[in-house]
């Protein structure tokens, strides 16, 4: 952040250009493929030396692609680039992240609760339906910590933290803005408020019916593998829920997201070539101090009882800060259409005539969105598709309903996906339920969700085609 603020004080003139995507070519996406690598086999192959490391590691990527493009277009268009990164996109997502963190952790749910297929079952449902209310992040870090506690006896558990990122943590946030980050893009560019209410509780509950029951037979088979548990004659504390001072700084989370959408003031700073509304610095200024009302009213030992720490926001911090970086000139080559290198997805998503093709908008959008980030993964194809809110919302509610579908069901393929997919990794690696590598879980997690999907592209009563 003592860079941005360094940045912001150098002369204005170096940002009058643009990136041009269009003379770009693929090896400036390499530094993004050698995060997303580092990522994913780091864990894997030195796992102490990417503990200790992963932020320098991080960073380098960051800086190799920075350098990429001072060479490409200067230096004063590069930082442009990056100053706009951090600024207008990274910031009100970490920011955000960070609030739903810190509030949730303070909500301590105690008491006896076995993990037992039902108590699972019933727990993964609730977080599918709270996700659109409070947001993935908030369901996530509502009900990990308790389900990990029901679980952590268990020999076979890593199943039911997979099942809860898909759940809880991506599918459940379809239904409205509030629920993922893709969505609120939307929701800011014009779509109604309760489009995706409308549009999408059919397909939402078709698939996330299926998982709870795939989920549910997948839990009981691996509970009977388990071995029986020792009778004991201590007298079982009901299930209480503490901190609920929370619940309420989770509403006013809400509140304050809802009034920054559509309070316009229509005053905005420029920092570098970036416009920063009033309205978004007023919204993350709320958030950070709701997050600072949390620890100040919740009771310490709540949080220590929920063995709330802070390394796994800090470690989303510092990869997200890297991804939104080197994720910029990748962006600027998908943005550049036709002329880009990688024009040829927007022959794609489309016919020759010039009408989409929303079983491409789907799949391209859901498989881009579980390796990069899914809100401007939503974005570019809500521009490929027109931009307009209106048309999108009516005639081509299909490609709509395609673009938001594959946007947050398929950021759950991959942990990088949808950022609370990261941080219930993290926590449960901390508690010490070994969670897969990045390509274990992307294996786990695809051998569950590709036929789901498949099965919604197929379905008698397309439900692609079903959202005007």
């Amino acid at each position: 952040m003592v860079a941005v603020l360094v940045v912001a004080g150098l002369p204005m003139q170096a940002t009058a250009a643009e990136l041009n995507g269009a003379v770009m070519t693929w090896p400036f996406a390499l530094p993004f493929a050698g995060l997303l690598l580092s990522i994913a086999l780091g864990p894997l192959l030195f796992a102490r030396f990417w503990h200790h490391h992963y932020g320098k590691i991080a960073a380098a990527w960051a800086l190799v692609t920075l350098a990429a493009l001072t060479w490409n277009a200067g230096l004063g268009t590069a930082l442009a680039a990056f100053v706009h990164a951090l600024l207008a996109e990274y910031l009100s997502f970490i920011v955000l992240l960070f609030a739903l963190y810190t509030v949730a952790g303070g909500i301590l749910v105690t008491g006896d609760i076995k993990g037992t297929p039902t108590t699972n079952t019933a727990i993964l449902a609730l977080g599918t339906i709270i996700a659109s209310v409070v947001g993935t992040t908030g369901a996530a870090m509502i009900l990990v910590r308790p389900l990990i506690r029901a679980n952590l006896t268990r020999s076979h558990n890593v199943h039911v933290l997979v099942f809860f990122i898909i759940l809880a943590a991506n599918v459940g946030g379809a239904l409205s803005p509030l629920g993922d980050p893709p969505l609120f893009v939307g929701f800011l560019r014009g779509v109604d408020f309760f489009w995706t209410t409308r549009s999408l509780w059919l397909q939402t509950a078709i698939v996330a019916g299926l998982l709870l029951v795939i989920f549910a037979a997948i839990d009981a088979w691996r509970f009977r593998q388990e071995r029986p548990e020792a009778e004991t004659s201590e007298t079982k504390q009901p299930v209480r829920v503490r901190g609920l001072i929370n619940v309420v700084l989770i509403a006013a989370i809400v509140a304050n997201t809802l009034v920054s959408a559509t309070w316009k003031p229509g005053v905005s700073f420029d920092v570098y070539g970036t416009h920063l509304e009033l309205q978004n610095l007023v919204r993350d200024a709320i958030l950070v101090a709701i997050a600072g009302l949390s620890l100040w009213l919740t009771p310490d030992e709540h949080r220590e009882a929920n063995g709330f720490n802070w390394e796994p926001i800090r470690e989303v911090a510092k990869l997200f800060a890297a991804i939104f970086t080197a994720i910029v000139p990748v962006i600027a080559m998908l943005n550049a259409g036709h002329d880009g290198s990688f024009g040829w997805l927007l022959n794609a998503v489309t016919t020759p005539s010039g009408a989409p093709r929303e079983v491409a908008y789907f799949w391209f959008t859901g498989l881009m969105s579980a390796f990069l980030d899914n809100a401007p993964t939503y974005l570019l194809f809500f521009e490929l598709a027109g931009g307009d809110p209106k048309v999108l919302m009516g005639q081509l509610g299909g490609t709509l309903a395609a673009i938001s579908m594959g946007a947050v069901y398929m950021g759950a393929l991959t942990y990088i996906g949808n950022a609370p997919n990261f941080m219930v990794a993290a926590i449960a690696n901390e508690r010490g339920i070994k969670m897969p590598s990045f390509f274990g879980y992307m294996l786990r997690a695809g051998a569950v969700l590709i036929p789901l999907f498949v099965l919604l592209t197929l379905l008698p009563i397309h439900p692609l085609l079903s959202a005007n």
